[in-house]
């Protein structure tokens, strides 16, 4: 787009413009000649005449909202529920085929088998398993929302659990969006209540700024034994204002604005000059915007009180959330649109790392996986544009990162949009609300670190679940499968097989309410080790049930009747058992125990299936004495089923630790010896 056209100034023209809501900035910012001033801006001060050189989707606010359109996230938790679902489905169809094809060659009735197989087939298939884990993000949606953290999308949840960095906008996330005084420098002989006085008196009471604000909450009220008698309001051409009061008789005047306009005012010699100046530059490094203030007494000369530092503090929980994130394995980058020096001045504060890039360094000319490596490197980008942070967030998930972004603007919308867990901050504006996936509406940000906490605990629990419900379909179908096809005999009636269906749903909606440990590292849906130790389960459950199938066959010689009922009872009460193996990462006994709902509702289930065999509801009865004896059965295969998981368990453990190693070794050789050396110090 072409160079607006230059239009005449009327003298004295002055324009203070609030982008906050668009850029970031958390000081009004001053529009000169030829500058552009944005639609969505709020001016603070001053008139321009303009021309608008851009509407619409042309114009700054249009193409945030074409970023927003644009973004698109990755779901985690979708790809796991298809993966797992897909799993189960093909291995279901295969099975049943066979079955069939058997079923065909021996000339058994096709219709019994046929009722047989699409029993059997319902049974398997997970219909259940999207609404048990929606269910379970339902429930930590509502723990969150008691916490003021409201979920707009479930999945976001599970999403969260896996959150290994986190992108946190500074203005009004990290920080307050409220200007502060800072430690003030007074001159030699004035005290800091005198030099705040005098700011105070040279501050605009009845309609104040934003830096007004800060200097008047700062100050104590002692205005009452000065009568003003003028006031000239902050001059953008002069850059100070100025107040002339009466105090024990005698006439004095007040100015305070630009540290240099007050030198000039103050006209020191040249090395009380050169000091001052170098104490604002200073100041300027730390990312503090200095005033000046000096006081006239009478006929006296204008003296130099000193200067007030403004800066926007951090949120009062903002280190401490850093922090605890940090100990949960999260790496945290500071993204703001103010100036370096500000945002390493913050950095510092709030226990960050100073290593601060520019996004115009970053992006300008650089190979994509440059720039994912410059971002990963960082502590935080500076001067960021909302593309600039929609292209953070996209580059880091390029790199297979779970992303978090934080913010409040219409400038972090895009962002918000495109991670994969867009959080907005009480007091954020309808666009960032409305792109975020969780909305927090009390104040702080320790409620993040609250809810990645319970977002890992609701993770184990779907994990929990797809385990167990992957193992039980391994050793029902499994074996039923393999004892028609070597002994052409249906372990099960059709009736036991809805009855196990039935039965099973109770416990497994009660995971949703369990108790569970919290992962110290960010976690993801590891669908090798789901299938792996699953499977395990599955196998041992088969084997156990065959074991019971022969001894009761051959050494009993019991009817085959009698046979299925205690079939179907080591399924239920032995299936059932598998929770608190699959629910826990070491021996079922060991904490986290199993909440009151899950345990309840798992016993009372066993118990309604052992009163269905017993007095044969239902079902063939086999009595309290085989009962009673396929529940011995079923605790002695307890521990021997947690004994394969924990073996399992560790040895994916042990290969996925020695993965890493590998991993740490050829990344090393790729930085090369001084970057390792300088992420060995980082670290």
């Amino acid at each position: 787009m072409s160079s607006p056209p230059t239009l005449p100034m009327r003298k004295g023209a002055y324009l203070s413009v609030d982008e906050a809501a668009l850029t970031g900035e958390s000081l009004p910012v001053e529009k000169k000649r030829g500058e552009t001033a944005y639609s969505g801006s709020i001016v603070k001060m001053g008139e321009r005449t303009g021309m608008v050189t851009a509407t619409g989707m042309n114009s700054y606010f249009g193409k945030t909202a074409q970023l927003v359109q644009s973004a698109k996230s990755r779901s985690h938790f979708q790809r796991a529920v298809l993966n797992i679902g897909n799993f189960l489905i093909l291995s279901t169809v295969a099975l049943v085929v066979l079955i069939l094809i058997v079923s065909v060659f021996r000339e058994t009735p096709f219709l019994t088998t046929l009722q047989f197989s699409l029993i059997l087939t319902v049974a398997a298939i997970p219909v259940a398993l999207p609404t048990v884990l929606s269910v379970t993000m339902a429930v930590g949606a509502e723990k969150l929302a008691r916490m003021k953290a409201i979920v707009s999308r479930l999945v976001s949840i599970e999403e969260l659990a896996g959150v290994d960095v986190l992108c946190a906008d500074k203005t009004g996330t990290l920080t307050r969006n409220q200007l502060t005084v800072g430690d003030v420098q007074a001159e030699k002989g004035t005290s800091r209540a005198q030099l705040l006085l005098a700011a105070r008196l040279a501050s605009n009471s009845h309609d104040p700024d934003a830096i007004d604000k800060a200097i008047l909450a700062a100050a104590d009220d002692e205005t009452a034994a000065c009568d003003i008698s003028s006031f000239r309001p902050f001059d953008p051409i002069s850059k100070r204002a100025e107040a002339t009061a009466r105090r024990n008789g005698q006439t004095v005047r007040f100015s305070k604005g630009a540290p240099q306009v007050i030198l000039d005012l103050v006209k020191p010699d040249p090395e009380t000059r050169q000091r001052l100046e170098g104490a604002v530059e200073a100041l300027a490094r730390k990312g503090y915007r200095a005033l000046g203030v000096a006081q006239k007494d009478g006929e006296a000369p204008w003296r130099f009180l000193g200067l007030v530092p403004i800066y926007d503090p951090p949120r009062e929980d903002a280190s401490s959330t850093i922090a605890t994130a940090r100990e949960m394995g999260l790496s945290i980058k500071m993204i703001t649109g103010d100036h370096e020096a500000i945002a390493r001045q913050i950095a510092r504060k709030l226990g960050l790392g100073t290593n601060i890039g520019a996004a115009e360094q970053i992006f300008e000319g650089a190979s994509p996986s440059d720039i994912v490596r410059q971002i990963e490197a960082a502590d935080g980008v500076a001067r960021v544009l909302p593309e600039h942070k929609f292209k953070i967030v996209r580059a880091l998930q390029a790199r297979n990162h779970i992303v978090a972004m934080t913010g409040d603007g219409v400038n972090d919308a895009p962002a918000l949009k495109q991670a994969d867990v867009g959080i907005a901050v009480s007091g954020a504006t309808d666009a960032a609300r409305a792109a975020a996936d969780v909305v927090l509406t009390g104040q702080g940000l320790s409620v993040i670190a609250s809810a990645i906490e319970e977002a890992r605990r609701i993770f184990e629990r779907m994990t929990s679940y797809a385990i167990f419900r992957i193992a039980e379909t391994i050793r029902v179908l499994a074996f039923m499968t393999l004892s028609i096809l070597i002994f052409d005999f249906y372990p099960v009636t059709a009736i036991m097989i809805v009855l196990l269906a039935i039965l099973n749903d109770f416990p497994i909606m009660m995971i949703a309410y369990d108790n569970a440990d919290v992962a110290p590292k960010p976690v993801r849906w590891d669908m090798q080790r789901v299938l792996v130790v699953a499977t395990t389960l599955g196998i041992t459950g088969v084997s156990a049930s065959f074991l019971l199938f022969w001894y009761a066959d051959r050494v009993l010689e019991l009817p085959r009747e009698t046979i299925q009922t205690l079939i179907f009872l080591k399924l239920l009460v032995a299936g059932h058992l598998t929770i608190f193996v699959t629910r826990n990462q070491n021996w079922f006994w060991m904490k986290p125990w199993p909440s009151l709902r899950l345990l309840l509702a798992t016993e009372a289930t066993q118990i309604l299936g052992t009163l269905m065999a017993v007095y044969g509801i239902f079902i063939s009865a086999i009595g309290w004495k085989y009962a009673l004896a396929i529940w011995a059965y079923a605790l002695i295969w307890l521990p021997i089923n947690n004994a394969a998981a924990l073996l399992v368990r560790r040895a994916l453990n042990m290969r996925a630790s020695r993965y890493r190693k590998h991993l740490a070794v050829v990344e090393s050789h790729m930085l090369g010896p001084s970057q390792e050396n300088e992420g060995r110090k980082k670290g």
